[in-house]
């Protein structure tokens, strides 16, 4: 394995680990928190893409936004308010705790939009798709499911058709394996990573937001325009692989190694 990511605050830049935790909602601390504006609905860099620029540390006790125009924030692992709302993901609607009047003004300021930072509580069971479940599965703010991998020669194959090469941080994985096949994951059913077993979901269909640059906050036509020419499936462009985590252990760093049980 060569990458563990966790993207604690829904689609604000990401953390990557040398080890990591596979918790019952994905891996430790990965979107448990999110903002949500005035309807509660959830907000992402696919209408914001100034929030790729919002980048976010883990610490012992607390994750720290910060931005080099707009300062930094605190904000404690189990730091919440009593107020408690319905907010919503896609077609999903959940409980979820608002953080603080300083996180809601930090990032109000920042948008210069009323905007609220909730948490997901432990108590709040949002399920997988049934359709996709394997057994009663439950996800953080994640879009549909607790875990991402993508293979590296997936990513190498497209970097060979574009003109300007992307890095794997567009596509905003949780896991990267080392592969040499371009989307061999597309054909596992079962795998391992070092004792901790997986089942492939379903492929993950793309939004924009891979066309935004991590760095810079800015979009442009790639690489959907180039995926689109090979990688559309029933008008939806496909790149990487949802996971369900099926048990063993639950600890994962970079020396775990990939191991293919069963293909399609």
């Amino acid at each position: 394995m060569t990458e563990i990511n966790i993207y604690p605050i829904k689609s604000l830049g990401g953390i990557s680990l040398k080890t990591g935790v596979i918790g019952d909602r994905g891996i430790q601390h990965d979107r448990r928190w999110m903002l949500v504006d005035k309807e509660n609905t959830f907000i992402t860099q696919r209408k914001w893409a100034q929030l790729a620029l919002l980048k976010v540390a883990l610490h012992e006790d607390h994750l720290e936004v910060f931005n080099k125009d707009h300062g930094s924030l605190k904000v404690g692992l189990n730091e919440t308010t009593k107020i408690e709302s319905k907010v919503t993901v896609w077609e999903s609607t959940c409980s979820a705790l608002e953080v603080s009047k300083d996180a809601n003004n930090y990032f109000s300021s920042y948008l210069n939009t009323s905007i609220r930072l909730v948490y997901m509580p432990d108590s709040n069971l949002r399920y997988v798709d049934k359709n996709y479940a394997n057994n009663n599965e439950i996800v953080g703010f994640a879009d549909a499911f607790p875990l991402l991998l993508i293979g590296e020669g997936s990513l190498n194959d497209l970097n060979a058709k574009l003109e300007n090469p992307i890095p794997m941080n567009r596509f905003r994985p949780n896991l990267v394996v080392n592969t040499s096949v371009p989307f061999d994951e597309d054909n596992w059913i079962e795998f391992s990573i070092g004792c901790a077993n997986f089942k492939a979901a379903k492929p993950c269909s793309r939004c924009i937001m891979p066309t935004i640059d991590q760095n810079t906050g800015i979009k442009s036509s790639e690489p959907l325009k180039t995926l689109s020419s090979y990688r559309n499936f029933n008008n939806k462009i496909m790149f990487g692989q949802n996971l369900l985590f099926l048990g063993g252990d639950r600890n994962l760093n970079l020396n775990n190694r990939l191991i293919v049980k069963s293909r399609k």
